[in-house]
């Protein structure tokens, strides 16, 4: 074998390098042909995406000329992990949830997560979940000194804390080696209920728990505020905002700054925005890190952090690819440095997850683990230009809306004065806006949705609590449509439709005919267009033989819309249709029809009152 020397040649030497404006023009060159006459910044703008929060994605990212110092994992400002090591020794905590009420079925699943790849189980208790009296034995034949537990109790936080406590000496386990979190959070309990709790008697169960050096006391638990629509900026500025306020009251109650510090767990929301996700985790401790140097103790503040795949992005429908988007939120929670994540069962709204579901979840980590490797590398994000930009902007994002409530009083004072209602609920209207345009799309209910899938049946899980911030789903206004559209099939036999009246050859009328039969499907209304395509001549009789509920709509090319669409129209007019739409936004030469229908049209509008013409009930 022949060794060729190495003599630095670089092959790229000889060319000069390109430059930003090179690029920039290149891109006006490409948008000009799309019928965009931009330039310089402009072009760049044009091929930008607006996120919430004020941040702007761009679509090329390079390095900057100043960046905030990310540090080393384990060392302030743990941007890149609070641990050393981060998950390269064993990867992220496999942390199933655990909703039920009857302790000898939640045993049983816990047995079964443990022996299949979980580790470390996260129960309901008190309201919403086992009673505290059940602990003992939904806990029977679990390795207490192996097995992490970590307790969602409500306002019952006491007494599943001190029964929790009372177990582990009862079984002999050491405060050493036991390993807990314990889950008061009475700031999260009055987002979730609009009841106070309080704090001081919280703070003193942390200053019982001293002796146990790994169990965690508080928990500030972000995603009442998730899931009320808040933004990833408001998310983590609200629990920023409770940590400093349970930092207080836990100093207040005697505990050292140090003490305190380590007595805090903090819980985010994992998204399918992978990038949004690795981003808002890193930001969290970077500024968790900032709160700690504030308090003189900056080697303290490595956040501990639980990740949870979202609830709002969760669909009911087709639920089938909630395994997708759980699969992407983990891959983000895991890159972003979560000390565990929680991926939430497909069909975890519509009941109590069966053991499929549950092993889909469990092993969702095992893959992303064990053979995708993604806990090799420590963050293996970090030195991504795009990355670390939106980390930095999502920083100072929510580091300003933290200052907005410690000056409004604290998070208590902004909770009780509607403050953060009134926040969240301006930045979730601006997001329904989105999605009912699609422009922010819910595949396999606002896109590709599957109107004869047969539906999956749960058993009922116990009653979320109530009485304080919304709960709302990115699919919850489609859901509503849907529900009418069954409601109708359920009384009459079949779905509300309407006739597809495609004009010409397929490559003239195919995305307008695909777009039209997506949206009005998202409504539960059935698409009927046998023949596939018609003509002024064969417009009416095709029309009549589809039994479509009064009413059509055109798709096809600006151009046969100009030579055909209006004896179309006139056609289905005589044959009984009462409103006509069409696909697209032709210009000055459309035919006289009810409505257009086109990419970035409330979906929302128009299919509640198509429904409403047709005489579905709501």
């Amino acid at each position: 074998m022949t060794v060729l020397p190495d003599d630095g040649l670089s092959l790229a030497a000889e060319f000069p390098d390109a430059t930003h404006e090179q690029w920039q023009r290149l891109v006006e060159g490409v948008l000009r042909k799309s019928g965009k006459e931009v330039s310089g910044e402009a072009a760049e703008d044009a091929l930008s995406t607006k996120l919430e929060d004020g941040l702007t994605t761009r679509p090329l990212y390079t390095a900057p000329e100043t960046s905030p110092d990310t540090g080393f994992p384990g060392f302030a400002p743990f941007v890149r992990g609070g641990r050393a090591e981060g998950g390269a020794a064993s990867g992220w905590d496999v942390r199933q949830r655990i909703a039920g009420t009857d302790p000898v079925r939640v045993n049983e699943a816990a047995l079964a997560d443990l022996e299949n790849g979980t580790t470390s189980l996260w129960l309901a208790v008190g309201d919403a979940g086992l009673p505290a009296e059940g602990l003992a034995r939904a806990l029977d034949g679990v390795y207490l000194d192996l097995a992490p537990v970590s307790l969602d109790p409500g306002a019952q936080y006491a007494e599943a804390a001190r029964a929790l406590l009372a177990l582990y000496t009862e079984r002999g386990v050491a405060p050493e080696a036991a390993r807990a979190s314990l889950g008061a959070d009475p700031l999260g309990h009055e987002a979730r209920t609009g009841r106070a709790l309080d704090l001081a008697e919280a703070a003193a169960l942390a200053a019982e728990t001293a002796a146990w050096p790994h169990v965690r006391t508080l928990t500030v638990d972000a995603l009442p505020y998730h899931e009320a629509g808040g933004s990833a900026a408001e998310e983590l500025g609200l629990s920023l905002a409770t940590g400093v306020a349970y930092l207080r009251a836990l100093t207040d109650a005697g505990l050292t700054a140090e003490a305190a510090f380590g007595q805090l767990e903090f819980r985010y929301a994992a998204t399918a925005d992978q990038f949004l996700t690795i981003a808002k985790l890193r930001a969290a401790r970077r500024l968790w890190a900032r709160v700690a140097e504030a308090c003189g103790t900056p080697a303290a503040g490595a956040q501990r952090q639980h990740a949870v795949t979202s609830p709002v992005m969760m669909t009911r429908r087709d639920p089938w690819v909630n395994m997708l988007r759980t699969t992407i939120a983990c891959m983000a929670a895991g890159v972003g440095g979560a000390d565990a994540v929680t991926v939430l069962p497909f069909d975890q709204e519509l009941g109590l997850a069966d053991a499929f579901a549950r092993r889909i979840s469990r092993n969702t980590s095992t893959i992303l683990l064990e053979e995708s490797h993604l806990a090799r590398v420590i963050d293996p994000a970090g030195g991504s230009y795009y990355v670390e930009q939106l980390t930095d902007e999502l920083a100072h994002a929510a580091w300003e809306f933290f200052q907005t409530i410690e000056k409004a009083g604290g998070q208590a004072a902004a909770l009780r004065s509607g403050l953060v209602a009134e926040r969240l609920a301006a930045t979730w209207a601006e997001r329904s806006k989105k999605l009912a345009k699609r422009r922010e799309p819910i595949t396999g209910v606002s896109e590709f949705p599957h109107l004869s899938e047969k539906p999956v049946v749960r058993e009922p899980a116990p009653a979320p609590l109530t009485g304080g911030l919304p709960r709302v789903r990115r699919d919850e206004a489609y859901e509503a449509l849907r529900a009418r559209s069954d409601a109708h099939l359920a009384a009459t036999g079949a779905r509300p439709t309407i006739f597809l009246a495609a004009l010409g050859p397929a490559a003239a009328h195919t995305a307008r005919a695909t777009f039209a039969s997506n949206l009005f499907q998202a409504g539960g209304v059935t698409p009927v267009h046998d023949p596939v395509s018609v003509t002024p001549e064969t417009a009416a009789a095709a029309y009549a033989a589809s039994g479509a509920d009064g009413m059509a709509v055109l798709c096809s090319s600006d151009a046969l819309y100009e030579e055909q669409a209006e004896a179309v129209v006139a056609a289905l007019r005589s044959a009984g249709a009462s409103t006509v739409f069409l696909a697209g936004k032709p210009g000055t030469a459309a035919p006289a029809v009810d409505a257009y229908v086109f990419a970035g049209c409330d979906a929302i509008a128009v299919l509640s009152s198509v429904l409403d013409r047709m005489g579905v009930a709501s």
